[in-house]
């Protein structure tokens, strides 16, 4: 999918970009007291969205599809038309995490409907407050647009039959971006099983950033995932994670690298791991 605009910008372009051209700020932090937090604190004119209401439909059984399915179109259309979102709108996405969490998930979603004019912000509000931009406690109202219409989902998805097939297939190759303790089953701190997919390999999503924080350029990352999927194509790789939250932070790197973006298997390690599916571990001696 072509972009015209990098998926990342950086505080300094973001805090020019409020000062001459219309634009909608998303705050998608999430976690324990997220919406609290941006109730006494966010950028100024940020609106927020909830990862587990908005980003997501979540099903009472988590076997059917992990802890964070993607919405149907029709609720992700509500969404984007709550928020005053249109197809032309410049949308830029930050949350408390780097990115790392709902941030990326929603640039994913709005590329993936085939909105071109969406970024994350690198760093994130920590960045974004060091570098001067304005805060705000009050309450931001969005503005009132036409329905944001989506067809279907644009970027390539995997389900778990898939996976079950090219899992251990050498023209494939499945990306767990998890921590090594979770990849090698050492803990499982959210999911009932711990363990990985087998056949699995592990590139944990926080080798995207620097020790700041921050994204490694777009050279690195091209470098460092070139070198990993040797020369497989984009379609012969799946990328997932706990419950396909942050396996888009590295959809999100893999793009600014200037690489296709390869498949996101959605359900991930909380989908597989309740599917009576085999699960591998690589416990250090």
């Amino acid at each position: 999918m072509p972009q015209d605009i990098s998926p990342i910008i950086e505080p300094d372009e973001l805090i020019a970009l409020n000062q001459t051209s219309e634009l909608i700020l998303i705050d998608a932090s999430n976690g324990s007291g997220a919406k609290e937090n941006y109730g006494a604190e966010h950028l100024e004119g940020a609106l927020y969205v909830d990862l587990n209401t908005q980003l997501a439909n979540i099903n009472a059984d988590v076997s059917i599809g992990g802890r964070h399915p993607l919405p149907t179109l029709e609720q992700f259309s509500e969404t984007l038309t709550s928020l005053g979102i249109t197809p032309t709108s410049h949308v830029v996405v930050y949350d408390d995490k780097n990115g790392s969490n709902a941030a990326a998930r929603f640039w994913w979603m709005l590329k993936s409907v085939g909105h071109n004019k969406v970024q994350v912000l690198d760093g994130g509000l920590q960045a974004a407050i060091k570098a001067g931009f304005p805060t705000s406690s009050k309450t931001e109202i969005p503005l009132k647009k036409e329905p944001y219409k989506i067809e279907k989902w644009l970027l390539p998805l995997a389900d778990i039959y898939e996976i079950d097939k090219v899992s251990q297939d050498a023209d494939f190759l499945v990306v767990d971006v998890r921590d090594e303790e979770r990849y090698n089953g050492e803990k499982e701190p959210i999911d009932l099983v711990a363990g990985h997919i087998p056949g699995a390999i592990n590139i944990p999503f926080t080798t995207n950033l620097d020790s700041n924080g921050l994204f490694l350029s777009p050279e690195e990352l091209k470098g460092k995932y070139l070198k990993e999927f040797e020369d497989r194509e984009a379609g012969n790789v799946i990328v997932h994670c706990g419950s396909g939250v942050t396996a888009c932070h590295t959809l999100l790197a893999i793009a600014y690298a200037g690489l296709e973006i390869p498949k996101l298997y959605v359900g991930s390690w909380s989908e597989w791991s309740r599917n009576n599916r085999p699960i591998a571990t690589s416990k250090k001696k």
